[in-house]
């Protein structure tokens, strides 16, 4: 037998066994390393499978929030933070390169180049694997040091390590800030959610995506394949009601007036009056330093009391359960009411108003002629009086979507420390508490035909070009808060405050625009001797169509400076006012404006009258002139005090009008 036929004979099983053990081997090796990398829990080696490969979180991206107009509220940008690994190029290519890459960083950071290089080169020298580049750069910044030579290599070649954030920008910058909100992550995992940010956030936050990577060299981590294990998925956006002009009028007021008058902190709410659509709102408060900013949601969350704008609530219920007529006759004596031998009730005007009909003791705010309204006549039966009160709605919240809405506090007979003063104090605001928005939408109701509506924030959640996901409605709070009757006594009141003279609104009366409102002043601490005040002023134009309410509330200017709510309030609902139907002719009718009757009247007379001008400003004044084709002269400075020729005084086209003002 040759050799050949020998090995054929008696080596080959055993060639075919060895090699079939090496390949049993091969896969039970490789069945253990998957087995120790993906499963095992290594306990002899020390090593948890989650060092070696894990899932990352993919932050998707949050939705955009819009102003109705489409300019962007709140969106989230993509930021950079750029560190470079030192040890990854080669000594040669590192050496090759350095200088012009030193030159393009300093040339990117304002740096001295030759710094920079030192840099580089110390880096290099000590093995530092993580050196700063630069941190929180946007996406077009980030490209450009990717362009720079080293860095423009891959990972693996030029050590350029790059991580993304996702941050909350606000485009138009502090615009109703505490409204529009954050969402934080606090440290044990709970997040702190503020205004439409935090109360929609599982809209605007979207889903998370997850990918697979496996942990390698110098600490770093890279994907195993292509492609996610779950794609992140982007966040609804949210349509606001709000507007950019009117919160920009708003919030210019409103800080224009805290700094005159050094107040604590104020806001500003405006109402569109028939869908209950936020137009504006304005929260600022006072620093150490005298500075303004959105500290906290004082519309939504600050439940005070009243003071003066809660005499529309008694009154309603008074004229409702007819227990007075608006023409009632009330003796307001000298303007003072003591209780229990020490407890008073003051009228601002010293010596009282006398007797007043009740819509005059409304509309000089007399809180002598709203106590006895309210306490006269429900003394006996202080349950009937809150009832009331309780049937229009005034101790519930408005159910807003915002966090941290206050409680509204209305006294009721069966509490437990219920006594003889909360019937007499709550007619003229006071042992109540109530917040700006609850008291704008009770007041927007008068405005709006009797319907309170709930105060809207968004039109709809989605994402632009694509079906709404959700879609806001006007949501009606109570059908009507009174009869038609009473709505139409209430509202002529309110008229009449900022109308007649003896009005506590008057100085805002306007020749172009009429308003209607309540002013308040309310004393808070009045236990001390450092009483303070919060000014107030709510209501709605124009009257003959209402189209916005608008609330305004300062508190605690200084006192020497001025406190009354016709004083440091009013002005600035009438500087918003004015604006928006100036600034935004086409959201408010002109045909019942004072301007167009006076330009009607001219057309169909053949004589051209100067008209009274008295008590307008001088740019109101002017501008009447102008558009009847006459000129003005003006002496002085502020109102018109007097006029020549004298109201009514035939003129011709072009005649000089001579202004004084005051």
């Amino acid at each position: 037998m040759s050799d050949s036929n020998l090995f054929n004979g008696f080596h080959k099983p055993r060639f075919y066994l060895l090699i079939s053990f090496l390949v049993i081997f091969g896969f039970v090796l490789i069945g253990k390393l998957i087995h120790l990398q993906f499963y095992s829990t290594t306990e002899g080696l020390g090593i948890a499978p989650e060092t070696l490969v894990k899932n990352v979180v993919l932050e998707p991206s949050r939705g955009d929030i819009y102003a109705s107009d489409g300019n962007i509220l709140a969106t989230s940008v993509a930021r950079y933070i750029l560190h470079w690994d030192a040890m990854t190029p080669s000594s040669g290519f590192f050496n090759d390169h350095k200088k012009i890459l030193a030159d393009s960083i300093a040339s990117a950071t304002g740096a001295d180049p030759s710094v920079i290089l030192k840099q580089l080169e110390n880096a290099r020298k000590k093995r530092i694997r993580y050196w700063s580049v630069a941190k929180d750069v946007s996406y077009s910044t980030y490209k450009r040091f990717k362009s720079f030579p080293i860095f423009n290599k891959s990972t693996y070649k030029g050590g350029l390590i790059v991580e993304q954030e996702i941050k909350r920008e606000h485009p138009l910058g502090k615009i109703a800030e505490r409204t529009i909100g954050y969402e934080k992550l606090d440290k044990d995992g709970t997040y702190f959610r503020v205004g439409l940010e935090g109360a929609f956030s599982q809209y605007l936050r979207g889903d998370s995506g997850l990918r697979l990577k496996q942990k390698i060299a110098n600490g770093q981590w890279k994907p195993i394949s292509d492609s996610n294990e779950k794609e992140p998925t982007q966040g609804f956006d949210l349509q606001t009601t709000l507007d950019v002009n009117i919160q920009d009028i708003a919030h210019n007021a409103l800080l224009g007036q805290l700094e005159k008058y050094e107040a604590d902190h104020g806001t500003v709410v405006v109402m569109e009056v028939n869908s209950g659509a936020i137009k504006a709102i304005a929260n600022l408060g006072r620093t150490e330093e005298g500075k303004y900013f959105e500290k906290l949601n004082y519309a939504v969350g600050e439940a005070h009391e009243p003071g003066s704008t809660f005499k529309l609530m008694g009154m309603i219920a008074a004229l409702e359960d007819k227990v007075i007529d608006e023409n009632t006759l009330i003796e307001t004596g000298k303007g003072e009411l003591t209780f229990y031998g020490k407890y008073k009730v003051k009228d601002s005007k010293r010596g009282g108003y006398g007797t007043i009909s009740a819509a005059e003791a409304f509309e000089v705010s007399s809180n002598v002629g709203l106590v006895k309204i309210v306490y006269d006549n429900y003394k006996d039966n202080p349950k009937q009086f809150v009832d009331r009160l309780y049937n229009m709605g005034l101790n519930k919240d408005l159910g807003l979507p915002i966090r941290g809405e206050g409680t509204p506090k209305i006294p009721y007979p069966t509490d437990e420390n219920w006594d003889g003063l909360d019937l007499p104090w709550m007619a003229y605001g006071y042992g109540v508490s109530i917040t700006p928005m609850q008291t704008l939408t009770f007041y927007n109701a008068i405005a709006n035909g009797g319907e309170m509506v709930q105060p809207r924030f968004l039109t709809e959640i989605g994402n632009l070009g694509n079906t709404p996901h959700k879609v806001f409605t006007k949501q009606v709070l109570n059908p009507s808060i009174c009869s038609e009757e009473t709505l139409e006594k209430v509202q002529r009141m309110m008229f009449n405050v900022v109308d007649k003279k003896w009005g506590t609104g008057y100085r805002i009366k306007d020749s172009l625009l009429t308003m209607a409102g309540k002013t308040g002043t309310c004393q808070v601490d009045y236990t001390t001797e450092n009483v303070q005040y919060i000014s107030s002023f709510v209501g709605y134009f124009p009257t003959e169509k209402p189209q916005y309410s608008c609330i305004v509330v300062i508190h605690r200017p200084d006192k020497s400076k001025g406190y009354y709510g016709a004083t440091v309030a009013a002005p600035v609902f009438k500087t918003i006012a004015k604006k928006i139907f100036n600034d935004i002719p086409q959201q408010i009718p002109l045909k019942a404006s004072k301007l167009n009757n006076l330009i009607e009247e001219v057309q169909l007379n053949a004589d051209l009258k100067v008209p009274n001008l008295a008590g307008l400003s001088s740019q109101e004044a002017v501008d009447i002139l102008e558009t009847l084709g006459l000129k003005a002269e003006l002496i002085g400075s502020g109102n018109v005090r007097e006029q020549n020729p004298q109201a009514g005084s035939v003129v011709t086209m072009n005649q000089k009008i001579i202004l004084e003002l005051s």
